[in-house]
């Protein structure tokens, strides 16, 4: 059954029993709850590309880089209209490739090894992967450049001709956009499955080995440059110093804004402001913030770095440092370059299906020009329901209903919906840290508890989640709800539930910080590492734990998240700008 057509619609499925799913690492590519059009968009590639790397490698047969029938079978599936990955999946390639242990898989899921899941590697697939592994490791990254190249310049041709499209026009830019973008979508999970994950765990084994001082080892996984998004902080530099236009700025980062990963959201190209609220706070900043002459700065520091760990090592152990050292300079950075070709791949889909809904509602076919992303792509490129204004009215009503709900970070067989928690008042938080259960949360980590007749349980006294590096930074909390950042101001800890690229911009500005969602290579551990801001990922509650005006100190190489000071009224800080 394709990904699209499922008896409880396009953005809801039914898993068997014995299937454990994981939110965890799918914030990023899916904010939120997604339209049909996103869901079927991303899915099928997803879906293909990660299968399609891993045969490469060996690590699965060929004839199983499809789409399973059965939504157990598949990688990837979405429920209450939120993707989830197939923990039981990536468990087996974990038993599959050397250097990997499905025990270790299912805890980075899940946090700890269920019942059912193999806790052993496997020698079955060594053949094929020893031939293959080598090969793929050694042609990555020349592979990810040659396919990328043309991508950009590709989006640039489209942009200016999606406003003139008629209808068929703009379905077959359409059709051709789900090409590139499932291209593009095979490009990045082989680039980091294969070029970037592997490199990244070598690196991460050789520090731990090396024992260094921990602003050595900081220094040594950033700082390795050419990143997309350091690209786009100095050019946001250049634009609040009047050295760069908006029209260029745009030219070439367009793609990017809130929610970028989310087809029917409006990006920079479509609407500017974020963008000139940016560049009036880069403005402000002192001119030895230059990126420009910080990013010269971490490479002097890596250079120096890899000069003490060499030394720090036997000198039979050097030869295969260095590889390594070299690989992540050439190898970490594509993890940026494919991801960005896929969102410009997706934006050219995102303004031809623009385009098409204009003209459907035009003509009478639909109410609202945006219900367009209530569609799937096989609808839009294909034949509309004839019902399709009604059609449109259930499906915004379902994920409506979906977005009053949350998740748990993982499961098995089918997730229990929870009604989605608000907090209108300012005693809702305190409330909270009286009564931790009321959000449970497995980040944070309470004060001991209270002998009879004291008070109840304190509030948590620090959040925990992984040190994604950068060293220490003290600062006052904004919990950033906003993904346009109306409210953010330079100097705050950010927190937040999930980044995306167009996150680079804002973190520039920002002291620290803070995500529910992520691991080591997720992109605010990748971007903060590179331009040197303390990061911690993977709380699970900061969002919740932390409030605007909180004071907090931010330790990104232990992932402890000091609560220095509380918030005399966070309810009155959520509402206002700035900094106390």
């Amino acid at each position: 059954m394709p990904f699209a057509d499922t008896p409880q619609g396009p953005l809801h499925s039914r898993s068997g029993p014995d299937t454990y799913w994981s939110t965890t690492n799918v914030g990023e590519a899916f904010p939120g709850v997604v339209t049909p059009l996103s869901w079927s968009l991303c899915a099928p590639g997803v879906e293909a590309g990660i299968r399609a790397g891993y045969a490469r490698v060996g690590a699965l047969p060929r004839r199983e880089v499809r789409v399973p029938a059965r939504e157990e079978d598949r990688l990837i599936s979405v429920f209450h209209g939120r993707g989830a990955l197939n923990v039981n999946f990536f468990c087996r390639m974990g038993a599959n490739l050397p250097g990997s242990a499905p025990d270790a898989v299912a805890r980075q899921f899940l946090g700890d090894l269920p019942a059912g899941i193999p806790a052993r590697s496997t020698l079955r697939r060594l053949p094929a992967v020893a031939v293959k592994l080598p090969l793929a490791q050694a042609t990555i990254r020349r592979d990810v450049l040659r396919r990328t190249a043309p991508v950009k310049s590709w989006w640039q041709r489209w942009v200016p001709r999606l406003g003139t499209l008629d209808l068929p026009g703009s379905r077959q830019a359409l059709a051709a956009a789900q090409v590139r973008f499932h291209e593009m979508l095979h490009v990045q999970a082989a680039g980091l499955f294969i070029g970037v994950q592997t490199v990244y765990d070598r690196l991460a084994a050789l520090l731990a080995r090396a024992d260094l001082p921990p602003q050595v080892a900081d220094a040594l996984v950033g700082g390795h440059g050419a990143h997309v998004e350091t690209e786009l902080i100095r050019d946001l530099w250049s634009l609040g110093r009047g050295t760069l236009t908006l029209e260029r700025f745009l030219t070439e980062h367009g793609y990017h804004g809130p929610d970028e990963g989310e087809v029917s959201a409006r990006v920079w190209r479509e609407d500017p402001t974020p963008v000139l609220r940016l560049a009036e706070r880069y403005a402000g900043l002192d001119v030895h913030a230059d990126p420009g002459a910080a990013a010269v700065r971490r490479a002097h520091a890596r250079r120096e770095a890899e000069r003490a760990l060499l030394a720090s090592l036997p000198a039979r152990q050097r030869p295969g440092a260095r590889l390594v050292l070299h690989l992540a300079v050439s190898r970490i950075p594509l993890r940026g370059v494919a991801k960005a070709a896929f969102l410009q791949a997706l934006d050219v889909a995102r303004g031809a299906a623009r385009r098409m809904g204009a003209h459907l509602a035009e003509q009478g076919v639909l109410k609202d020009p945006e219900d367009v992303f209530c569609f799937t792509v096989d609808e839009l490129t294909g034949t509309l329901p004839a019902d399709a204004a009604d059609l449109a009215a259930v499906r915004c009503a379902q994920r409506a209903e979906f977005q009053a709900v949350t998740l748990p970070a993982h499961w098995r067989g089918n997730p229990r919906p929870e009604p989605r928690r608000e907090e209108p008042d300012p005693g809702a938080r305190q409330a909270r840290q009286a009564d931790p259960g009321l959000v449970p949360g497995r980040g944070s980590r309470d004060a001991a508890p209270h002998a009879a007749g004291k008070p109840a349980a304190e509030a948590p006294a620090e959040v925990r989640g992984i040190g994604a590096g950068g060293g220490v930074a003290e600062g006052v909390v904004r919990v950033v709800r906003d993904p346009a950042f109306a409210d953010v101001e330079p100097g705050e800890v950010l927190v937040c539930e999930t980044t995306d690229p167009s996150w680079a911009s804002v973190l520039f500005l920002s002291a620290a910080l803070v995500a529910d969602v992520g691991g080591p290579l997720s992109h605010a551990a990748v971007v903060a590492r590179e331009i040197g801001v303390p990061c911690v990922v993977g709380t699970g509650d900061g969002t919740r734990t932390l409030a605007t005006g909180d004071r907090v100190r931010v330790h990104g190489g232990t992932g402890v998240v000091e609560i220095v000071d509380r918030a005399a009224d966070p309810a009155a800080r959520e509402t206002t700008g700035g900094t106390p």
